[in-house]
């Protein structure tokens, strides 16, 4: 397997997923900040020029943070990253959709992509403060779901990893104080073997 992935970025989620699966892989750093995305031979692989990107060993390709996230832990039953029941596969399944279309897409955009939301520039001051409310909102949202819980549903699954790149963006990006029981889940995502491989290997430096 490839995982084509950009430091930092919505991808560390799925990298962290991939090296706690204990599958083999390769990660391929896909330089997007000078436009790889959008090279042929990248959109010969994903003609929606994002990642995470995740090439099978026989070249079929994944793409969409939720469906990489469930194909991983479906694929590595030994890694336990699916939950055992119905109910804890939904919450797994609901908090990755909310983090990665709510708290990501809606929030964290209009942050730093304002002019994707509102054309004109007078605007972007009032998209990039109703993303912040959204984030914060999110992460509210999130800090509920943990109580009571070290992960989302309550062992660690394939639930945990878009929660954790939107936490991390919080922490070390936006400087934001988390809430008590989102900080217990980012201290401890932090402490596992494979995320501190991962974080290392994307040259990240957690506070």
């Amino acid at each position: 397997m490839k995982l084509f992935y950009a430091p930092g970025a919505c991808s560390l989620g799925i990298h962290v997923l991939l090296e706690e699966s204990g599958a083999p892989y390769q990660a391929e750093w896909l330089n997007i900040r000078e436009g790889a995305q959008f090279k042929p031979e990248f959109t010969a692989i994903n003609s929606k020029s994002k990642v995470p990107t995740l090439q099978k060993d026989d070249g079929s390709v994944i793409t969409e943070f939720p469906a990489i996230a469930f194909w991983i832990a479906a694929t590595n039953p030994g890694a336990k990253l699916m939950p055992a029941t119905a109910d804890g596969q939904a919450k797994a399944l609901e908090a990755t959709d909310y983090a990665v279309a709510t708290i990501h897409m809606q929030g964290f955009s209009r942050m730093f992509r304002p002019v994707n939301f509102a054309p004109a520039e007078g605007d972007h001051e009032a998209v990039k403060e109703k993303g912040r409310e959204i984030f914060v909102k999110g992460l509210a949202w999130l800090d509920k779901a943990l109580e009571g819980k070290d992960y989302v549903a309550g062992d660690f699954s394939f639930g945990d990893a878009a929660p954790f790149y939107v936490v991390f963006w919080a922490k070390e990006r936006l400087k934001l104080d988390l809430p008590a029981n989102v900080a217990g889940f980012y201290k401890r995502m932090l402490a596992r073997p494979a995320v501190a491989k991962v974080m290392a290997a994307e040259g990240l430096v957690a506070a």
